[in-house]
């Protein structure tokens, strides 16, 4: 059962390293950029229709 703890703890560890990892490029990265590129696209499909 020993076995079976270390590696569900250290499966969680990474897992939570991960998601603190993903989390923290998604709040950093720069959004302005991305969302001013896909707004023109977004505004040609609308007055498309």
């Amino acid at each position: 059962m020993k076995f079976e703890s270390l590696m569900l703890q250290s499966l969680f560890g990474a897992c939570l390293l991960i998601c603190v990892l993903v989390v923290g490029a998604m709040l950093t990265s720069p959004t302005t950029s991305v969302a001013a590129s896909h707004a023109p696209v977004a505004a040609t499909t609308v007055s498309a229709s």
